[in-house]
């Protein structure tokens, strides 16, 4: 099965009533971080803006933004944190073009099917056959390997079994990982494991608790503290097993994302909320795949500041996530938020990592 870019219809506006609306209208920002009234708020589909009497597309976009129109005509997405006086907002809150704004939901032929009325397990759930599923996201992932930028939100879970940890280490050596964005307990429990080959106090392959073992992960965070950096301790330990040491290595990016619980944290974890929003952004804004494995919060977060589509070479093209959780609840709440190209599966995530480090590797 050779994996294949669905294809994108763009809109006839030369051929509909398009052609005849009106531009779109801006206004000024007065304050800071406040739109105007009336504000166009971003959606997860491509959209079109009237400018000058031509329809520009939005090429980089996010959920629940405000779209800025520029000096040189450039359009750029911008939380409202980041509206400064005199930013000219696009305002407007009909879809079908005629403020000048349209929104392409049907890109992607995406509209609802014909079908059933009635039918069994719709929904995605345990009792769900994956095995399609798998098979395109193999082909998926070759692709982008070599012409796309893929995204993990790894949760702790991936290293707190042996197996798995080593299935995404060799994922991001093999070139199939771009970025990583997690928190501060991924990293401390991969280091702990490299070190102590525990996660939480617990043996990594045995799952025996050790004597003093809750000790291992502040252990690691105490002596981190001690370096400058991550990479500075990697080297000082000279840690190899590790997610952190393969990002090291390899130079992939990871994102920390520090939270209210952290324990130490780790250097380089980041402690303000919008920092990391800003870092994770300029991984999340350059996606073509994400992955999301067993982290409800950060998964949520990354999916809405992903865009739904990308323009590349000119033509544009749909992000693909997928949601891989234990539970039910987890994996839905991703694909709830509408997303054009949502797989969700459900099943361990050690199970997940090895079929993908299997069948890639």
């Amino acid at each position: 099965m050779r994996f294949k870019i669905p294809e994108y219809k763009r809109p006839c506006f030369g051929d509909s009533a398009l052609k005849n609306f009106p531009d779109a209208i801006v206004r000024q920002v007065v304050r800071p971080g406040v739109a105007p009234a009336n504000f166009h708020a971003t959606t997860i589909f491509p959209e079109y803006f009237k400018v000058n009497g031509e329809w520009l597309l939005l090429e980089q976009s996010r959920m629940d933004g405000v779209v800025v129109l520029h000096d040189n005509g450039k359009l750029e997405v911008k939380e409202f944190r980041r509206l400064d006086p005199g930013d000219k907002v696009f305002v407007g809150r009909t879809e079908d073009g005629s403020d000048g704004i349209y929104i392409h939901a049907d890109g992607f032929g995406q509209a609802e099917c014909e079908g059933e009325t009635f039918a069994f397990r719709t929904g995605r759930s345990r009792e769900t056959s994956y095995s399609r599923d798998y098979d395109r996201l193999y082909e998926l992932l070759r692709h982008e390997k070599e012409h796309g930028y893929i995204v993990w939100v790894l949760g702790p879970a991936v290293v707190f079994d042996s197996d798995s940890k080593q299935a995404m280490i060799s994922l991001i050596e093999n070139g199939y990982v771009d970025a990583i964005l997690a928190g501060n307990a991924l990293a401390a429990h991969d280091l702990e494991g490299a070190l102590f080959q525990t996660a939480l106090g617990q043996d990594i392959y045995t799952q025996e608790s050790l004597r003093n073992g809750h000790y291992h992960h502040l252990d690691v965070l105490n002596q981190a503290r001690e370096h400058a950096s991550l990479t500075e301790f990697v080297a000082a330990k000279q840690i190899e097993s590790s997610l952190v040491a393969s990002c090291v290595r390899t130079g992939v990016p990871m994102v920390l994302a520090g939270s209210i619980r952290d324990d130490g944290p780790l250097p380089e974890v980041l402690a303000d909320a919008y920092k990391a929003q800003n870092a994770m952004r300029q991984h999340t804004r350059q996606a073509t795949t994400m992955i999301c494995l067993a982290t409800q919060l950060h998964s949520i977060a990354a999916g809405n500041m992903t865009p739904a589509y990308q323009v590349m070479d000119g033509k544009v093209r749909p992000v693909f996530l997928y949601s891989v959780d234990v539970s039910e609840f987890a994996v839905n709440k991703l694909k709830d938020r509408g997303s054009l190209e949502v797989t969700s599966i459900v099943t361990n995530i050690q199970d997940f990592l090895v079929h993908i480090q299997r069948e890639l590797v």
